[in-house]
């Protein structure tokens, strides 16, 4: 019963997320992260980025929590290191700079880290900066006019 288990497991294992299963895991958790809201008077959107960095102290210790997955996924989708510092470093100055009381929450509601990190992973994987249309399961590439 264990050897058919095992067998199952490496199955699943081998075959695996497809990519265009991980490019919308990112995506999500980007646009979730920078622009799930409507602000109207600013006209701009803002995201629970904005909103946990609200909480003094773990709020931004959270929000880079949560950013460091798309850098695990972007890993994990091949990305060089090169563009994977970048990624880091868009992450960093988020957390460093919205770590300030005030400032590092306007500063928050402008600076869209992980959607400057989505924007990395769909330059680097020749993707739509809309991410891949999903028609019956299966990714289907729109071309850009």
């Amino acid at each position: 019963m264990n050897a058919a288990h095992s067998a199952v497991f490496e199955a699943i294992k081998a075959a695996g997320p497809s990519r265009a299963d991980s490019l919308a895991r990112i995506a999500l958790l980007a646009r979730l992260m920078d622009s799930a809201f409507f602000i109207p008077g600013l006209n701009r959107h803002v995201g629970l980025d904005s909103i946990i960095g609200l909480v003094p102290g773990i709020g931004d210790a959270i929000s880079a929590a949560l950013s460091s997955y798309i850098i695990w996924e972007a890993r994990q989708l091949g990305l060089p290191r090169w563009k994977i510092a970048r990624m880091i470093g868009n992450v960093a100055i988020d957390t460093a700079i919205g770590a300030i009381p005030v400032a590092g929450d306007i500063f928050d509601i402008y600076f869209k880290a992980n959607m400057r990190n989505l924007r990395i992973v769909h330059d680097h994987l020749g993707t739509p900066k809309r991410g891949p249309q999903v028609i019956d399961g299966t990714a289907v590439r729109i071309e850009e006019r």
